[in-house]
């Protein structure tokens, strides 16, 4: 058995994946998560998948003290892959401070504990939206952070500057930044996917809940962009990838080879595509239609970025594996599996 890894939300989307893939690659996993926005049955998904069931305390951490608990409950914990995070940019907008709170506070409580407890290292889940609009494309980690366009993007923003003045002050641990593009699929299996709770935030949810007639139709956020149909450009990456890029990285922060102290990582595939072109791919390797309609722009939306994923594919030897259309089977596949159990 390798070393022990702290997962927050680790029964989120992306979380319960990784916890997955860390499984495989014979980690400890224990999983803390407030199910705000995830559900525990997602513990019996991971289970069937791997046959073991990981270590689970219902948590918020925000509260520091109950942090100090866990860590102490399940002594020898080394490294953290950081997931707990509100998530939706349209809902940061309407509700900043809540953002604020969970995304800043929750990673300054983790910091403060490192140290006190032996944790080697954390994995930190940042986002593309640093980048805000970028000048060029395909955007790579030297392009500079733009001011964010959503109270959501400015967390992250805030978050990896956290990480790099914690950092720098010279405590005793190291870190790895891993900037997503656009997370999007489910499990092969169709044990574990997205599933968030009440109405979806983002769009595959919302387009496979769309295509099983739960939700009537699917907004599409403007036409009138500056691309290719009108609709934005997104760099679509298949969660499994994303999962197993986690793995690479934590296997780094708590290795020899990590080089520096903080070490960042563009997570994508590299291609764009539009709303609507990832539509069109459901609808043409599904042969289910989507019925959809054009909407006004959303506030905070960048219209186009895709990822230049070079420094992940050669500092990590990491590459994303799976097509969009494969990836949107996977997300259809849950979507059906959710049907038959019941759940939507």
């Amino acid at each position: 058995m390798k070393k022990k890894i702290l997962v927050t939300g680790g029964t989120g989307y992306i979380g319960s994946h990784t916890v997955v893939e860390l499984q495989a690659a014979g980690y400890e996993v224990v999983i803390i998560d407030n199910l705000s926005n995830s559900n525990v049955e997602v513990l019996k998904g991971i289970e069937k998948i791997s046959g073991i069931c990981p270590t689970f305390v219902q948590l918020d951490c925000n509260d520091k003290a109950g942090l100090s608990k866990m860590f102490t409950d399940n002594a020898g914990i080394k490294g953290i892959i950081h997931f707990a995070a509100s998530k939706a940019v349209g809902e940061s907008v309407q509700q900043p401070l809540m953002y604020y709170r969970n995304n800043l506070v929750t990673l300054v409580n983790l910091l403060e504990l490192m140290p006190e407890f032996g944790v080697e290292g954390i994995v930190f889940s940042s986002s593309c939206t640093v980048y805000g609009q970028p000048d060029i494309l395909p955007v790579t980690e030297d392009a500079p952070i733009k001011p964010a366009l959503s109270p959501y993007g400015n967390t992250k923003q805030i978050n990896e500057e956290i990480i790099r003045d914690t950092i720098y002050s010279g405590v005793p641990f190291k870190s790895i930044i891993l900037r997503y593009f656009n997370p999007i699929g489910a499990h092969p299996s169709a044990e574990i996917g997205e599933l968030p709770n009440g109405v979806p935030q983002n769009l595959i949810p919302y387009l496979t809940q769309t295509a099983m007639g739960i939700r009537q139709e699917l907004s599409v956020y403007g036409n009138d962009y500056d691309t290719p149909d009108g609709s934005c450009i997104r760099d679509y990456i298949n969660v499994v990838d994303l999962a197993k890029a986690h793995v690479i990285a934590i296997e780094r922060v708590l290795g020899e080879k990590s080089l520096a102290d903080v070490e960042t990582f563009n997570l994508g595939t590299g291609r764009g595509v539009t709303v609507l072109e990832l539509i069109n791919a459901f609808e043409t390797g599904t042969g289910v239609k989507v019925p959809h309609k054009i909407v006004e722009r959303r506030e905070g939306d960048i219209e186009k970025v895709w990822a230049n994923p070079k420094k992940a594919n050669e500092v990590l030897g990491w590459t994303a594996q799976e097509s969009v259309e494969d990836t949107l089977l996977t997300a259809w596949n849950w979507q059906k599996r959710l049907r038959e159990k019941g759940i939507q």
